[in-house]
Formats: structure tokens, sequence, C-alpha cells
């Protein structure tokens, strides 16, 4: 339910499945393989001294994609006279990736990273960018530069978690959504990363359980509940699914979308289960 099993960046508003990643979602439960179905990890980074029009893109038709160019035209020139700042070079990045621009935005900041190797702002806002394109592992690596011990930054945690949830290191992922819990208790975008984490994990009741203060805080983010409707929809309850679905949607887009998690599910359980290998004989060593 945009549910699309997403990890907010708190600039995109979405409210929608996604089918490709319900999808991939749906086939990690079902056959525990690696997916990347959390295409837009938790915990990104905001832009720093943007103007007001610089978060443009939230609009709808041809005033939010006018505000969205004008966004990307103002940084586009602040980034070409300035190059090597780093703030010019987040900004310009952050529109970029909103316009869907994501390539060029990973190469926007591995040339200011470049040139600035020690700001931690621009490591982290590179490395979410490298995730955002799934370069999962040299994501981990930036963003492992990005932060110290001595002065972690749950957001930073929050998106490593991500990154790992999407190489299949679920357990890996988990530890990390705990460590930014201890920084920032009940923060909503890590409840939401983690309860999807558990949700692959095939927990889907502690994922339940793990969602519902998020979705329920006063600062919550619309995904945060969609991904509370789509937990309790993969478990089966559909009418309680698309009650939670209605508190952001319309009652028409949030039956439709319990519509589409019924036709998937039963998609998943009609496919033909793979045949079992047959028992090695007795005796014999088994292979490593």
């Amino acid at each position: 339910m945009t549910v699309r099993p997403v990890r907010s960046n708190h600039v995109h508003c979405a409210c929608r499945f996604g089918a490709v990643a319900l999808a991939a979602l749906l086939a990690a439960l079902t056959a525990g393989c690696k997916t990347n179905p959390l295409s837009d990890a938790t915990g990104a980074f905001a832009m720093a001294g943007t103007p007001p029009s610089a978060g443009a893109g939230s609009g709808a038709g041809a005033q939010g994609e006018a505000e969205r160019q004008r966004a990307i035209d103002y940084w586009a020139e602040r980034y070409r006279t300035r190059p090597n700042d780093a703030a010019a070079a987040l900004n310009y990045a952050q529109v970029l990736r909103a316009s869907g621009q994501r390539a060029q935005a990973v190469a926007v900041l591995e040339h200011a990273s470049i040139q600035n190797p020690k700001n931690t702002d621009l490591l982290a806002g590179y490395g979410r960018a490298l995730a955002d394109v799934g370069n999962y592992q040299q994501a981990l690596d930036v963003l492992n530069r990005a932060h110290t011990p001595d002065r972690p930054d749950w957001r930073i945690l929050s998106v490593q978690g991500a990154a790992l949830d999407q190489m299949g290191r679920h357990e890996d992922a988990q530890r990390y959504y705990a460590s930014a819990l201890k920084i920032a208790p009940r923060e909503p975008s890590v409840l939401s990363n983690l309860g999807l984490s558990y949700a692959l994990s095939k927990e889907l009741k502690l994922a339940e359980e793990t969602l519902r203060p998020a979705a329920e805080g006063p600062r919550v983010d619309p995904r945060v509940r969609q991904n509370l409707a789509l937990v309790v929809g993969l478990q089966g309850r559909f009418d309680e699914a698309e009650a939670i679905a209605r508190a952001d949607l319309p009652a028409g887009e949030a039956a439709a979308n319990v519509a589409y998690l019924r036709q998937m599910l039963a998609t998943q359980q009609e496919k033909p289960q793979p045949a079992r290998p047959a028992r090695a004989a007795a005796g014999k060593t088994a292979q490593r």
C-alpha cells in the first residue's frame, strides 16, 4: 500500500500499492529469496539550506511539475557555478532524485564527495543515493564513513539497515534499526523499516506489533500507516487492512488496494511448489 513497502525520506508522498514492490515482497515471504522490494528506503536526508521552491514536486499535475523543474533549474545553476559546494551538490542531487534522475544524483554526489571527503552530510547523501540505484554494498561502505561510533546518526543507521534488507541480510538489518531506535526511540520511519524487515523475515505478527505504534504517533507519515495495512492484509485480515488504508486513501482506492493484495496472495498460493530433492542414499556423505 505505499503501500509499497517504503522507507521514508520525508519528502515523498505516496499512498498506493506499488505492484512490483508488493510482488517482490510476496515472493520473499513465500520463497525466502533475495529481493529488492524496498526501493525507497526510510531515513534519507533533508536538503540543507533550501529555498521554498527546492522542495517542490509535491503538488499535483502541471503545477507540481513546473515547481519541480524550477527547483532543478535553480540548483543546477548553483551547482554549475559552485561545483565543490557540498550544500549545492546535496540540494541538486535531492531534486534530481525527486524527479527520478537517480543516476545523475549519484554522479553529482560522487564528484562532491571526492572534493569534500570528510563532509559527513555529503557522504550520508551519497550513500543514500547509491542505495537508490541498487549499489547496496558500495552504499554501506560509504555510509560507514559518514558517521563515527562517538557521533552516531540514527538516519544513517536506518539507511544502512535498509541496504542490508535489500541484500537479504534481515537479521543484520534489524540490528541497525535497533541501534537507530536507541538514539531516536519510537521514531516512526525506523519502526516502519523494522516492521517491514520483520515482514521479509516472515515474522508478520512481530511486523504488525512494530508498525502499530509507528502508525499511531503524532508525526505519522501516511506511508507508515499503509505499510501497517499491508502487513495486516498479508495475514488475511482484509477488512481490517482496508479500514486502516482508508485513513489516508479514498474508500475506492483503499478497496482496490486490498483487492489487489487478495489477488497477489491468491496467485502466490496457486503457484506449484518446487519438488523437494530426493534424499541422499544412506551412507553417503552430504556435499558441503
